[in-house]
């Protein structure tokens, strides 16, 4: 005896998928400049910059969940 087939049902098809949010502090880049300081007391502020990874996102672009 064999068994009786079932009838083919067809899947839904799969939501599309969305991107996660963009990091508010480093805009997706992952990565954030400053301005370089440069005196003790004062404090001038150069015209270089140093890029540093995010904190709020540690690098990966995406805003946190939490």
């Amino acid at each position: 005896m064999t068994t009786p087939k079932k009838p083919i049902t067809r899947r839904k098809p799969a939501p599309p998928k969305r991107e996660p949010a963009k990091c508010p502090n480093c805009d997706g880049q992952g990565e954030i400049t400053e301005a370089v300081k440069v005196g003790a007391r004062k404090g001038r502020i150069t015209d270089d910059h140093q890029t540093g990874l995010c904190l709020t996102c540690w690098g990966t672009g995406e805003a946190p969940t939490d």
